[in-house]
């Protein structure tokens, strides 16, 4: 029952104060605001990055053609020699832990049904695409390999080109035009959202890689009937990443015939491992931006202890007053105790309605994404408590050491 007579005497107080009290609580509402919409947009970006691991796949590996160089000027990327069906094959002899090798021919092209169009991404594939780059089938069924080998005209449609050129409707057995080539459509992607650069990854159409070199991309014509473009493959859980990776790259430098310490003309590289780097240089971001959301907590933490030793200063004969009826020193140490920590409870209460509410609008508005971390609420909520009580007790201590004979004497 007394803490609750101390709790309301502090509410008295600050309301005597509104104003002050207000501008006290600022630092304590700014920084609060701070600490949750900070930390929410981290965690949402970590999530992010952890969904992109997942739909590319923790063991992935992509290798590309690099640059060539001649006369000691280098070309651009992808201009040294190309990929090619050759290479697959003898990647899928050389190692047993490959579960998946799929070459990538990718263009562009306006696709046509009925009356209506889009332009749309057209990538080339082998069978074990689908498999490796973890795209499940809604509808309809995969590539065979007699289609791949055959150059069929089929293709399997993202959920954009479902929603622009079928309006939603389904779309197996459906025939489209792709440059003026009429394919049938064999199967549907189910959603998978969009890239970790924000492109949409349903907005895409999928063709045996036979068939895109011969029919739309054109990419014969550079004299590599062959060629595959990229290759994208899969690697056994059981394997270490990294080992595979160094022994691609041998391997590959023996393809090419590259001279010992001549500069590789590929790359082979691991998304998940720059996806990783990319989540450890946000973590830390967010653990900088943190940093300054508590230097705010911690300034606004100096001002509480500024305007209750000024309170106390300014209450002197009530101090004085209150001990010579008798109140103890544990007492007055209390009231002015509670009254900072009060002030900075409800400054954390605006200051989570206000982060909360931030964090809605930079979601709403902006594509950077934000996850509303609970825990952190209360830890907002417990760290201003902290502070209440860290800054408040040097002011509510000497309140309680006056004594109260000079304190009722003063003017």
């Amino acid at each position: 029952m007394e803490m609750f007579k101390t709790i309301s005497i502090a509410l008295v107080a600050l309301r005597l104060n509104a104003l002050r009290s207000f501008l006290t609580m600022l630092g304590i509402i700014i920084g609060i605001a701070s600490v949750i919409v900070m930390v929410s947009v981290s965690s949402g970006s970590k999530q992010e990055i952890e969904r992109a691991i997942d739909r590319l796949g923790s063991n992935m590996l992509t290798i590309r053609p690099g640059t060539s160089t001649t006369g000691g000027r280098h070309g651009g990327a992808g201009s040294a020699a190309p990929l090619t069906e050759g290479d697959i094959t003898r990647l899928k002899e050389r190692f047993g832990f490959l579960e998946g090798v799929s070459g990538s021919l990718s263009t562009s092209a306006p696709v046509v049904f009925g009356n209506s169009n889009w332009t749309t991404g057209i990538i080339g594939i082998h069978a074990d695409y689908i498999k490796v780059r973890q795209w499940v089938i809604e509808e309809g069924r995969n590539f065979t390999d007699r289609e791949i080998r055959s150059g069929a005209k089929v293709a399997l449609v993202g959920q954009d080109i479902i929603e622009h050129l079928f309006d939603g409707n389904p779309s197996v057995g459906e025939r489209i035009r792709i440059k003026n080539v009429p394919f049938t459509v064999i199967g549907t992607l189910q959603e998978k959202g969009e890239s970790t650069f924000g492109r949409s990854l349903d907005d895409v159409i999928f063709i045996p890689i036979s068939t895109a070199r011969m029919r739309v991309s054109g990419r014969s014509s550079r004299g590599v009937p062959d060629m595959v473009g990229n290759i994208y493959l899969t690697v056994d859980l059981n394997r270490d990443i990294r080992i595979a990776e160094e022994e691609l790259v041998e391997f590959m430098r023996e393809l090419r015939k590259l001279a010992p310490g001549a500069q590789d003309d590929f790359s082979v590289r691991n998304f998940s491992e720059f996806i990783r780097a990319r989540n450890e240089t946000s973590s830390t971001l967010g653990l900088l931006l943190a940093a300054t959301a508590a230097i705010a907590l911690v300034v606004g933490g100096i001002g509480i202890m500024n305007i209750m030793l000024v309170s106390v200063t300014e209450r002197t004969r009530e101090i004085g007053l209150r001990l010579a009826v008798g109140a103890r020193r544990r007492d007055i140490l209390m009231q002015f105790l509670v009254e900072a920590v009060t002030l900075c409870l409800i400054g954390s209460f605006f200051g989570v309605v206000i982060g909360v509410g931030a964090g809605e609008l930079v979601q709403r508005f902006s594509e950077v994404p934000v996850l509303l971390n609970i825990p952190i609420i209360f830890i907002a909520i417990g760290s201003a408590a902290f502070v209440g009580i860290f800054f408040g007790f040097y002011p509510a201590r000497k309140a309680s050491l006056l004594s109260p004979i000079e304190a009722l004497r003063y003017e």
